[in-house]
């Protein structure tokens, strides 16, 4: 079923309670991941490309939820599609950090550029679904901009370039060759001179294709190119690197659920009590009860600092060009302050969910520690260190964060 198919929820069959039902979003991405979760530790081992289930997220509707209505998609705010995100990283972050980049890079066109431009793009996304993928690393200084005349030149090769095979556009970024300056822009994947490597292969992530994209000589026309206001230019762009920030605290997030969920499973099917424990069932032992009881706590935190993150967010989102400074500087630190909770709470739990899911939980066939590796590789997209210190000078001196791609 996609959102095009969904039937539409109507508050008066139910007494008129709304919040009984969920959004069709969630139902949709509550049914994809049901079915991504049955190959997910298979698709783990394997890496690659997930063609088939990029293909069932291009028929679900998820990719244009984010777009709204005037241009044809879903009309969806952030907290919603934020959900959506985690919904999905609880059966296969590799899936939920690619729909979750696709709609930041969505999010990057839209702050970076004029109407005339993200409009059309947004039309064409919601009506041919498309894949946005990122060739956007502001710290990766191996691509240039050359200028020729009336156009533009891309020469160099990108890292780290999340959902970059089998996407219909890209964001990518370059250096001018005279000023330094940072330069983005909106290509289509095919372009003649743009190589996509499948050369992704670390511990975790698996299947995100966060791998090099080489520019050859490529053509970018001026309309391509995102410079007005540009990147970080005024308060509403220096929504960007929040947004990513919330992405990548959803599916942290919904990882460490992931992870709880199939604790839980092996607790109560599986794990045997120890023998000095007094108790017939593992369930019963009062250690294993201590850990599910610090494991309930970080969770419900994180969550209700994420959904707080997410409502100001909407909030600023909804400002638009208005966006003060001062404003767009509470958003940094609700949303900084749950990605180290997210962090933090993630990683603790899944790695003790082995003292309480039992010795075996660690088969290999389960792959249980995707839940670990998937988490660490994401948590260090960027220094867990600097976040905290930039909450120290809030907490301390009052001082927001100074805007960055990573803060």
């Amino acid at each position: 079923m996609s959102l095009a198919t969904m039937p539409v929820h109507d508050p008066a069959a139910d007494g008129g309670d709304a919040a009984a039902a969920a959004p069709a979003s969630d139902v949709v991405a509550r049914q994809l991941a049901e079915q991504f979760a049955r190959t997910a530790a298979e698709r783990d081992e394997r890496g690659g490309t997930p063609k088939a289930e990029r293909d069932a997220l291009r028929d679900s509707g998820l990719l244009a939820m984010s777009i709204p209505a005037a241009q044809g998609g879903g009309g969806a705010g952030w907290r919603d599609t934020l959900e959506v995100v985690r919904i999905l990283a609880r059966a296969d972050s590799s899936l939920a950090h690619l729909l979750g980049f696709h709609h930041l890079m969505l999010a990057t066109v839209r702050l970076f550029s004029q109407p005339r431009q993200w409009e059309p793009w947004f039309r064409q996304t919601a009506r041919l679904r498309w894949f946005w993928g990122n060739a956007l690393n502001p710290l990766d200084d191996r691509t240039q901009r050359t200028r020729q005349g009336g156009w533009s030149e891309f020469s160099g090769r990108k890292s780290f370039c999340s959902g970059a095979l089998d996407s219909e556009m890209l964001v990518a970024s370059a250096r001018d060759a005279d000023s330094g300056d940072l330069v983005v822009a909106a290509l289509p994947t095919g372009r003649t001179g743009i190589s996509v490597a499948p050369d992704w292969n670390s511990i975790g992530q698996r299947q995100t294709d966060s791998g090099s994209v080489v520019f050859e000589r490529v053509r970018v026309e001026p309309h391509e190119i995102l410079a007005d206001p540009g990147p970080l230019a005024t308060p509403f762009a220096c929504l960007r690197p929040l947004l990513a920030q919330l992405v990548l605290a959803s599916i942290y997030l919904g990882i460490a659920e992931g992870a709880f969920q199939d604790a839980r499973h092996y607790t109560l099917h599986e794990a045997r009590p120890w023998r000095s424990s007094g108790v017939a069932r593992a369930m019963d032992d009062p250690y294993v009860l201590g850990h599910y009881g610090d494991f309930w706590v970080g969770l419900e935190s994180v969550r209700v600092l994420l959904d707080r993150a997410a409502e100001r967010f909407d909030a600023a989102w909804a400002r638009d060009g208005q966006l003060t400074a001062a404003e767009r500087g509470d958003v940094a630190v609700a949303v900084a302050t749950a990605k180290v909770a997210a962090t933090r709470t993630g990683l603790d739990l899944c790695t003790r969910m082995f003292d309480v899911a039992g010795a075996r939980a660690t088969h290999g066939g389960l792959r249980l520690d995707r839940h670990w590796r998937n988490l660490r590789t994401h948590t260090l997209h960027d220094p867990l260190a600097y976040k905290l210190r930039e909450l120290g000078e809030w907490a301390l001196q009052q001082r927001h964060p100074d805007p960055s791609f990573y803060s």
